[in-house]
């Protein structure tokens, strides 16, 4: 018959712990540098706008402090957030995230802009649902296939309600219409299922059929078709809708190496629409040039590296699968803004992660480190020992006392004789 075989896993050096107390720090600190490299571009970029629609210089960049603050307390309180509050908070953060993004919807609740309505509130308690969509969906994510692959044996089982959940929020988000968020929760649901172990030809069959409603979405949209249009032959159309990508195209031009230098940009006179949101990565290669570009280049691929160092090292698998969805978020609104300044996508409306101004999406993101900074200071905790039962092993069997034998006397060394086989079951002795 089998038995249990009990062995030890040992705790983690004292070397690996430090070296994972380190990776927390260097979480903060790429997000310090990161944020601060945003507010000194967003007043930069932000001048001018800042005048004609405020009368000061300084208001929108004002804003952008405030907000900081905000994030900053954000990621303060979810980097002490333990992962059972977490998952307890999954589903009802998922909930709350399609109840606003329905909300937005609804005529007289939502505030619209530029032809799309994302927000809610007014002035400036303003509060963009598909941001908060985006955090919610890597708790939903994270919770359900770790909580289904335990009891479920059938990935199509496991992956069900994450499908519902993921798809309800990207089409309502392509209802605003935000194509370019949509995208970015489709990253977030796939990305996770992929680190969970789900085979890989169904997930190519699920992205094939996510390419067709794509693509069925912008052949029904005659404005999702003129982007792309302008996004292939942008000179086709220079002053409509190709001339967002032209003026992006010579702010780079412009910038060379070093740049115009901080300050001095020419596009953020009127130029060049949204310099200090979905194009300020523009800004900076005009205002810092092509070195520039690339410090701020490397410090989010910093940020998406450490992040997956954090998966990687994480105490848990809630806690694993979090960071890879907040990873792969970061790392797929990094790549859609820049290939949408630089003309490799076509434009959407993803802010540059803590560069670009808003408020929703800075504390948001900023919270979202938080969380990848608390995983990695538990990782970083010392744990016990832990005793791991292996069954279908031989093990050896304690060792028995010897059994004494009550009419036997007793040796000149003072132990007993050892009873054979064939003693009585009442007469030894059971060492427990």
């Amino acid at each position: 018959m089998p038995t249990a075989r009990t062995s030890r896993q040992p705790a983690p050096p004292a070397a690996s712990l430090a070296g994972t107390a380190t990776l927390a720090a260097w979480l903060t600190g790429i997000l310090a540098t990161l944020c601060c490299v945003g507010l000194v571009m967003v007043a930069s970029s932000s001048s001018v706008i800042s005048i004609v629609y405020y009368g000061s210089t300084w208001a929108i960049s004002i804003r952008e402090c405030l907000w900081m603050v905000v994030g900053t307390a954000a990621f303060l309180a979810a980097a002490r957030v333990s992962p059972t509050a977490l998952r307890r908070g999954a589903v009802p953060a998922a909930l709350v995230a399609v109840g606003l993004l329905v909300v937005v919807l609804v005529p007289g609740f939502g505030t619209s802009a530029f032809g799309a309505s994302r927000w809610i509130g007014f002035g400036l308690l303003r509060v963009q649902p598909s941001e908060i969509a985006k955090l919610a969906l890597c708790l939903y994510a994270a919770h359900v296939v770790t909580t289904r692959e335990l009891v479920e044996t059938e990935w199509a089982r496991v992956l069900r309600p994450l499908t519902v959940v993921a798809a309800t929020c990207a089409v309502l988000v392509l209802l605003q219409p935000d194509m370019g968020t949509a995208a970015v929760l489709v990253v977030i649901a796939v990305a996770t299922v992929v680190a969970a172990g789900a085979p890989l030809r169904a997930v190519a069959a699920s992205l094939a059929l996510l390419a067709l409603g794509a693509s069925a979405a912008i052949a029904m949209s005659t404005y999702r078709r003129q982007r792309l249009l302008s996004f292939l032959h942008p000179q086709f159309d220079p002053r409509g809708t190709g001339y967002q990508l032209i003026q992006s195209k010579v702010s780079f031009g412009t910038g060379r190496i070093l740049g115009l230098g901080l300050g001095n940009s020419r596009q953020k006179w009127g130029l060049l629409p949204n310099p200090h949101t979905d194009f300020i990565f523009s800004i900076i290669g005009e205002e810092l040039g092509l070195v520039g570009s690339l410090f701020v280049l490397g410090l989010l691929v910093t940020l998406v590296l450490l992040g997956l160092r954090v998966a990687r090292v994480a105490p848990d698998r809630f806690s694993q699968l979090l960071a890879v969805a907040i990873t792969s978020w970061l790392a797929a609104e990094t790549v859609i803004n820049i290939s949408a300044a630089t003309g490799l996508l076509p434009v959407t409306g993803i802010p540059l992660p803590f560069i670009s101004f808003g408020g929703t999406s800075l504390v948001i993101d900023m919270a979202a480190v938080g969380v990848l900074v608390g995983i990695a200071r538990r990782a970083a905790e010392p744990r016990p020992d832990l005793r791991l039962v292996r069954s279908g092993a031989s093990a050896p069997r304690p060792a028995r006392a010897p059994a004494v034998r009550r009419d036997a006397p007793a040796r000149a060394s003072g132990t007993a004789r050892p009873s054979g086989r064939g003693a009585p079951a009442a007469r030894r002795t059971r060492h427990r």
